[in-house]
């Protein structure tokens, strides 16, 4: 499922299979992304450039946005020839590059940019974090 919000520069779109909860987004920029709100993203709420800057930040890549005028994602900072693994204490595995991801059910699903995968086992959507480790409380380094 993807949502998507825009203000006729940007079109934010939202992956809420792929957010971690790590509430970057709306602690940094809450005139935007409001969770108590509906909708809980407000495309009025900031600057274009302010909402661009907050988007990068999302550390699950559940957060994205396309440049309406050329159809495009912003690409600026994406490195396409490297890959890179952060393991976030207490919580998911983040993996920064273009990725194929195979499910044992045989479906392939191509992810850009950071992806968040379940490292304490109680995700309802294995492979990637749904959050889940903060209710299970799951601890490591």
């Amino acid at each position: 499922m993807e949502k998507q919000y825009t203000n006729g520069d940007i079109t934010v779109n939202w992956h809420p299979d792929k957010c971690i909860h790590s509430t970057k987004c709306w602690k940094g920029l809450v005139e935007v992304f409001n969770p108590r709100a509906r909708p809980w993203i407000n495309m009025d709420g900031a600057a274009t450039d302010k909402i661009t800057e907050q988007v990068k930040l999302c550390p699950s890549g559940a957060l994205s946005y396309v440049l309406n005028a050329t159809k495009q994602p912003d690409t600026q900072d994406v490195i396409e020839s490297s890959t890179k693994v952060e393991v976030l204490k207490n919580g998911p595995l983040l993996v920064y590059g273009t990725l194929a991801v195979h499910s044992k059910s045989g479906v392939t699903t191509r992810t850009s940019n950071t992806t968040a995968f379940c490292r304490c086992g109680a995700s309802a959507n294995k492979p990637y974090c749904d959050g889940s480790h903060i209710t299970a409380e799951f601890k490591a380094d």
